[in-house]
């Protein structure tokens, strides 16, 4: 498993971090976003989302439950999981179908529902450390 690591001060280099890793990105993945309240999360996808050239506005799926950008190197669906009580509720969402599309998916608190992440999922795990974020990726 490879990890590359990134530190940020603040919600603008946490999104710069985002920006980065998509840059990387040579094929559809799904991402599994971990991390405390506050940790990031939703910055660093804002990020993800316009590395991969999406320019409009990326908000919180907090509520929604997922967001879907269509960006011009793949569509990004953003899915945040905190307010879900069973896995049944995502499968009934259409989890599954989002799975096979040739997409980025990203997971806010995707440790909720370890059994629904694909076993080829890469891990972002966001910490709040004393002088900003610890971002931690591993494919």
């Amino acid at each position: 498993m490879t990890t590359q690591e990134w530190q940020a001060h603040d919600a603008h280099e946490t999104e710069a971090c985002g920006f980065a890793l998509a840059s990387q990105l040579t094929q559809p993945v799904v991402i599994a976003l971990l991390g405390p309240m506050g940790a990031g999360k939703t910055h660093f996808s804002k990020g993800i989302a316009r590395g991969l050239g999406y320019t409009g506005e990326v908000t919180s799926p907090t509520f929604s439950i997922v967001q879907e950008y269509h960006c011009g190197k793949w569509p990004m669906f953003h899915f945040d999981w905190y307010r879900m009580k069973e896995a049944q509720e995502l499968l009934a969402l259409g989890w599954d179908e989002y799975l096979e599309q040739e997409a980025v998916v990203l997971v806010e608190w995707a440790n909720l529902f370890p059994e629904l992440m694909p076993h080829d999922a890469h891990v972002v795990i966001l910490e709040i450390t004393g002088t900003g974020r610890r971002i931690l990726y591993q494919k």
